[in-house]
């Protein structure tokens, strides 16, 4: 068995087995889906392909973040059905990182919904949102909040706070706070 990661712009021959594999997770037409795979390059935009035995099993694309010259966004990362689970992911991960290295980058941000715990065992970490499309980020953008559930003050503490007396606040124990997902959580990963 042969295991390969390659730039899909040096093997245009598994465009279209590329355009099948992401649209089975991500529907979009195939006009749309092949444009944005040809517009690979050795610099950024890149797609990039697993290959096992000169068969795609898997896909991601890295784009530009105009505002950070230093790092790029991990995009439509997808491994093929059947080979999910067998450290495939990882491996794709791992050589995109290298890849980035090779351009002289020093960071790589990503979003994801559902997935943070793949992405935490390979170093990344929960971040701010970034934008690819440059400093604009839409207000409507989801993001992670951090939200405290109510809680009733003791009688004491609401006598000390009206008098100006407040005690010193600790951090609200964790039952008191949960993590409100909606759609895309931002990670980071230094390189």
């Amino acid at each position: 068995m042969t295991l390969e990661v390659v730039p899909i712009h040096k093997h245009p021959e598994y465009l279209l087995d590329c355009c099948n594999i992401i649209n089975q997770e991500w529907k979009r037409s195939k006009t749309a889906r092949l444009h944005s795979l040809e517009q690979s390059c050795d610099h950024l935009p890149t797609s990039l392909i697993l290959l096992k035995d000169k068969t795609v099993i898997g896909h991601l694309k890295l784009s530009v973040i105009p505002n950070i010259k230093t790092a790029c966004f991990v995009e439509s990362v997808v491994v093929e059905m059947n080979h999910r689970n067998k450290g495939y992911g990882s491996m794709l991960m791992r050589e995109a990182e290298n890849f980035c290295r090779g351009l002289g980058l020093n960071a790589v941000y990503l979003s994801t919904k559902g997935k943070e715990e793949f992405y935490v065992k390979l170093g990344y970490k929960i971040c701010a949102p970034v934008s690819i499309y440059g400093n604009f980020v839409p207000k409507n953008m989801d993001t992670v909040n951090i939200v405290l559930k109510p809680f009733k003050l003791s009688d004491e503490a609401n006598e000390n706070t009206t008098k100006g007396v407040y005690p010193p606040t600790p951090p609200p124990p964790p039952s008191l706070v949960k993590i409100v997902s909606s759609k895309k959580i931002f990670m980071k990963k230094i390189l």
